[in-house]
Formats: structure tokens, sequence, C-alpha cells
């Protein structure tokens, strides 16, 4: 799989000859080798012209922007890797139909609670006596297949992850207290590092549909809406306790992010440089780590099963072959 690269510089952005180059308001000079980029992560001031968005289409770099805020403002997406008319209306139409709508957004539901099941049963087994949360994550799933219809599925989803939360503060230590699910913007550090590290899974999942002929637009769990990739937002819930959750828990117990790492603003608190940089060179090691696959009978990156997820629900709306949700099996 091709690397991701992140800027945190303020400055210009731009091709240089047969590459790209950020050039920083200091006068630095750094070039990203376009040849092997996935995608490029704007996280400071930076302007860039069309005609590095061209050259960026021409090698299929994606560039995604962050906010002030660490929170994920879109992306810049170059053509298509494939195009497909025929996987858009089938995709349609398994929308617009509510038994199969219905059928893939439950699995989606019923793998995100078997990942944060995962990461709580880990824990647990470490002496955390978590044993109450997994037995109410095991009450959610059974209620998945009685759900009547999107919403009360969400219901469900919702629940699951408000118990999945109380896992927080029992694992990290007691200067990270977490207390509740809040953003927009986050009040404490480890609402920081969720939306952070969830916002990175999202790019991700962005990245990973547009190699496929799939539209990011149209999803089956989270409704589809204006200015946004829903469908990354389906994808994404299965893998944030595996590249956010289980990440967030090992920089803080390991003492490798501190309190030091944020700052506090008007009703915020947000990451710093140094925060930031150190929790996404350890997200895109994640990215990176690689894992044996019963199926395939090799090993693939955590990278590549995001983009796995994706085929196999194309595989699922195209051939008519059982989607099964990505489910952490290691």
């Amino acid at each position: 799989m091709d690397k991701n690269y992140h800027i945190f510089s303020d400055g210009r952005i731009e091709r240089s000859e047969d590459t790209v180059r950020l050039e920083t308001e200091d006068g630095e000079k750094k070039h990203i080798p376009v040849e092997h980029a996935e995608a490029v992560f704007l996280h400071g001031q930076v302007d860039y012209n069309t005609r590095l968005m061209s050259f960026l289409n021409d090698h299929g770099v994606a560039v995604h922007v962050f906010g002030w805020n660490d929170r994920y403002a879109g992306s810049l997406m170059p053509e298509r890797g494939q195009t497909s008319g025929r996987t858009v209306v089938e995709q349609v139409r398994a929308y617009d139909d509510p038994e199969r709508r219905q059928s893939i957004a439950a699995s989606f539901v019923r793998g995100s609670i078997h990942n944060m099941r995962t990461n709580v049963t880990y824990y647990d087994s470490r002496d955390y006596e978590l044993g109450g949360v997994i037995d109410d994550l095991d009450d959610a799933a059974a209620r998945v297949d009685a759900a009547g219809d999107i919403s009360e599925l969400m219901g469900v989803e919702a629940t699951a992850r408000r118990a999945y939360y109380r896992t927080f503060d029992a694992v990290l230590p007691d200067s990270f207290t977490f207390d509740s699910r809040q953003y927009n913007p986050p009040p404490n550090p480890v609402n920081a590092l969720i939306s952070f590290g969830n916002s990175l899974v999202y790019a991700n999942c962005v990245s990973a549909i547009r190699a496929t002929a799939l539209d990011p637009a149209v999803s089956y769990l989270h409704e589809p809406g204006e200015r946004r990739y829903s469908l990354s937002l389906d994808i994404a819930d299965l893998f944030k306790p595996v590249l956010t959750d289980r990440l967030l828990f090992r920089l803080v117990n390991r003492k490798q992010i501190g309190r030091d790492d944020f700052r506090d603003e008007v009703g915020s608190c947000l990451l710093d440089e140094s925060g930031r940089t150190t929790f996404l060179r350890e997200f895109e090691k994640t990215l990176e780590r690689t894992v044996e696959h019963p199926d395939l009978n090799r090993k693939v990156s955590y990278q590549y099963l995001l983009r796995l997820e994706v085929y196999k629900l194309k595989k699922h709306l195209l051939a008519g072959e059982p989607y099964e949700p990505f489910r952490r099996w290691w």
C-alpha cells in the first residue's frame, strides 16, 4: 500500500517538476514522493493551486483537509480509480430497498459492537473488571435483529457505544477523565484524542472508497446527507475501536502522550503540534501493521483491511455475495 503524508507547517504546496514540494513560511522546502503517496493530509494553513490539483489527480492522490480544531474539513478527491454506472445503480437500489438497506446497516452495527467488545474483553482479562460492560454489549448485539428500522438500529448502536465508553475511565489514568463522549469542540483530552483519531479513520475510509466504483455519498446505516461522505461513516464505525481507541489507550497508558500535549482554549481542549505529531506517527505505524488474514492466507496491513471492506460491500451489491462485516479476529 502507498503511504499517507501529513503536513503541519503553514506555507504553500505546489508541483515541482515530477514531484510535490512544500515551501514553509520560513522558506524551508520539503518534497513528497508523489509516486508513493496514497493521500496528503493538510493540518496547517496551506495554499495550493489548480496545477497541483491536476497533478495529484493524474497520480490518484487524495488531499484531506483538517480545520483549526483538528476536525476533518473536507477532501479534494482525484478522479475515481474505477467508474461503473452499474455499481452505482446497484448501490442506490440497495439503499432504496428497505429490507436490503436494513440488512446491510445491521451488519455494520453487529461488526461495530463486536469490535468494541473485543477491546473490552482484552482489558477485562487484565483485571479491569469490565464484565458489566461486556454484558451490556451482548444485550445490545442481541437486539440488532429485532430492530424494526434504521432509527432503531442507530439507537441500538448508540446504547452499545455508551456502555463501551464506560471502559475509558476504568482503563485510563485519573489524569485523563473521560465522563462522556462530547465533541464540536471536545472539552477534555480524551475527547480530543477520540475526535482526532476518528477523523483520521474517516479520511482513510474516504480514500479506500475512492479506489472502488462505489459512491461515497450513498450509505446504509448513516443517512445520506449534504456535504459528507456518509458511506465512510458506515465503514469507519467498524474500525474506530481498532484504529483509534486501542491506539489512544496505548499512547496514554505508556505515557507517550501526556496532559502537556494539549492546549486549552475557550470551551475546548485540542492536541498541540507535539501531541498531534506523536498520535499521527503511531497511527500511521498502526495502518502499516500486518496481520495474517484467515481467508486470504497471507499477511495484510490494517490499511488494506479498509480497502478490503469496501470491496466486500461492492461484491455483495453486485454479485449478491453475503456481506460479513469486519470483525477483529486476533
